[in-house]
């Protein structure tokens, strides 16, 4: 089993394509290499292949922190699971059930939210999509300080706050604000609770 991640960039076309293709292509190459692992194409659509399940809404969750950095940016995600062909040298020529998974997700459930699951158990697709759009109700809010200090969280996950509010440059108060105002303890429930279920599904 695998993880397809099929997306865009909302709002692309009104900000300068070198403030941000930078940064998603740097993200997409801590996973693999293009175009094997992930591909950029019609400009700001992209498919990427996070190759262990548990990883999937983690990546997501950075993913729109570091667009959500920049100014009017954000990012539609549609996660598939399930299994896929070998048989393609480029990502965007794969097929298989997550393929087909993420492109349903892509075009039906993103109309409604910007994030969603699409996998072989629709219990675990309900219990999901619906946390989801909710966590989103914080997370398509998220300010360029709410984003920045979630990635800082993401990235360096065993680094106090107190160091956090020092590379910031702010007070331990100012940052425990900003953690609460970005739902961060919430949304890390959250990604623990897809981990849990999906190591259920999987082992069962």
């Amino acid at each position: 089993m695998t993880s397809i991640l099929t997306g865009d960039i909302i709002n692309s076309r009104n900000v300068a394509t070198q403030l941000w293709l930078p940064i998603l292509k740097n993200a997409f190459n801590t996973v693999g290499t293009s175009p094997k692992t992930w591909e950029i194409y019609r400009g700001d659509s992209f498919q990427i292949e996070i190759n262990s399940i548990e990883e999937a809404l983690l990546f997501a969750i950075k993913l729109k922190t570091t667009l959500k950095k920049v100014k009017n940016l954000d990012v539609r995600i549609a996660i598939g699971i399930g299994a896929k062909s070998e048989a393609f040298k480029n990502i965007t020529e794969g097929n298989g059930e997550a393929f087909i998974n993420s492109g349903f997700a892509f075009d039906n459930i993103l109309k409604k939210q910007n994030l969603a699951f699409k996998t072989p158990w629709s219990d675990f697709d309900n219990i999901l999509n619906t946390s989801l759009s909710l966590a989103l109700l914080t997370m398509d809010n998220w300010t360029i300080n709410s984003a920045t200090f979630v990635e800082m969280y993401l990235n360096k996950p065993t680094v106090t706050q107190k160091i956090i509010a020092k590379e910031l440059n702010i007070s331990e108060s100012s940052a425990s604000e900003r953690r609460k105002r970005a739902g961060l303890d919430e949304i890390m429930q959250l990604e623990q609770l897809y981990r849990d279920l999906i190591n259920k599904k999987t082992t069962n």
